[in-house]
């Protein structure tokens, strides 16, 4: 799971593919390689999956204090690194005994997690996973997953779709063409758009909003023709 930037929505995204598989039957994982800007024995990430989803098992690798990227995190704190082989080993352990293993990267695909270099689309190569973007509604957003899904196109990655993070209750322009662009972008299709604000509900409505929100692809019913035929009507 990679963002086109930081704020995006990768965990609510994260935590919806997860609870639809569970409530599937599905043994889940979630991998968070490098959670920075929390301290020690505060709640991450994973914590936020854990609310949402219910009883998944959940992993982290590293931790760094600072709001940085995990390579300047680290440096920073004088605290291991962790590299793309650290994280693909740490994937294929939770995939012995679970079904499916999500991985939720740090910011964008090319985020550095170690001085040599390597980042969340190392990883994506190394598992040969299929990459889902996470993307902003509102202006900018095509620039964005645009170079994301072209960089990792061009290192061979599956670009499985894009999911709009955080759809607003009253979408403006941008983000009304942008239901229809985005696709177009990512030159892949719309997997989903989640409604803004859903990280401050769980348990039953998540899972109902969850379903609404993604593709069958991810295990939801989200319809991307209808979605964005409805978007461009809003506010006409």
């Amino acid at each position: 799971m990679s963002g086109t930037g930081t704020g995006v929505g990768k965990t609510v995204v994260t935590a919806a593919v997860a609870a639809l598989a569970m409530n599937d039957g599905q043994r889940v994982a979630v991998l968070k390689p490098a959670q920075t800007g929390v301290a020690p024995g505060e709640p991450g990430d994973l914590a936020d999956v854990r609310r949402l989803a219910g009883d998944v098992t959940t992993c982290e690798l590293r931790r760094y204090p600072d709001p940085l990227s995990p390579e300047a995190a680290a440096r920073r704190s004088g605290l291991p690194e962790v590299t793309p082989a650290d994280v693909a080993a740490a994937a294929t352990r939770l995939h012995e005994d679970h079904d499916l293993v999500l991985v939720e990267g740090a910011g964008g695909l090319l985020v550095r997690f170690d001085s040599t270099g390597g980042t969340l689309a190392d990883v994506a190569w190394a598992l040969a996973a299929p990459v889902v973007v996470v993307a902003e509604a509102g202006l900018g957003t095509l620039n964005a997953t645009a170079l994301t899904a072209e960089v990792a196109t061009r290192r061979g990655l599956d670009v499985l779709g894009v999911v709009i993070g955080a759809w607003p209750s009253n979408p403006d322009l941008a983000a009304r063409c942008n239901a229809a662009d985005l696709p177009v972008a990512a030159a892949a299709p719309l997997l989903g758009a989640l409604p803004a604000g859903l990280a401050a509900v769980n348990g039953q409505e998540f899972l109902d909003e969850a379903r609404k929100g993604l593709a069958p692809w991810l295990g939801g019913s989200f319809d991307p023709d209808l979605f964005a035929r409805a978007a461009a009507a809003t506010g006409t």
